[in-house]
């Protein structure tokens, strides 16, 4: 789903929201250090598998998802991160590394790492590395009905 087609979906919805473009930036914290939004409202989006279909973690650009805790949380048999290759032809129109954490729009489970559902705001790539959105956190989790648990460390 490229940038304008989230854009519409969130219009579609009467959500109000921010877009952020910043200079090329891969990893969460360079995006969040020249997007100037600290780790802790920027959400990463980690794919991952679990038994036998992908999922969406999503959490706070300075924490790490541990996947022995979410593999408990969420009564998984298996679970590992997912590879680039195994995930990139899911996301049509995004660059990889940056979709957006929409996984109900790509029919896949989303979990909300507990703290980030804690910030008043949410910001996240757009589909691209050059663009992010920022929007109320309740506005997201109406849209996007994550899972809500601990599952990550700083």
């Amino acid at each position: 789903m490229p940038v304008k087609k989230l854009k519409e979906f969130l219009d579609q919805n009467g959500v109000k929201y921010l877009t952020i473009t910043h200079s090329p930036a891969y990893t969460a914290q360079e995006i969040a250090a020249v997007s100037h939004i600290s780790g802790e409202v920027l959400a990463k989006t980690v794919i991952f598998k679990m038994d036998d279909k992908m999922a969406m973690a999503v959490l706070p650009a300075n924490y790490k998802v541990d996947f022995d805790i979410l593999k408990g949380v969420t009564g998984s048999e298996f679970i590992a991160l997912a590879g680039e290759e195994e995930f990139k032809s899911m996301f049509p129109g995004c660059e990889v590394g940056a979709m957006p954490p929409f996984g109900n729009l790509y029919n896949m489970q989303v979990f909300v790492e507990e703290s980030l559902s804690k910030d008043e705001e949410i910001a996240f790539n757009a589909g691209s590395h050059t663009e992010l959105i920022k929007m109320k956190y309740e506005d997201f989790a109406k849209l996007v009905q994550p899972k809500i648990m601990a599952f990550s460390f700083v």
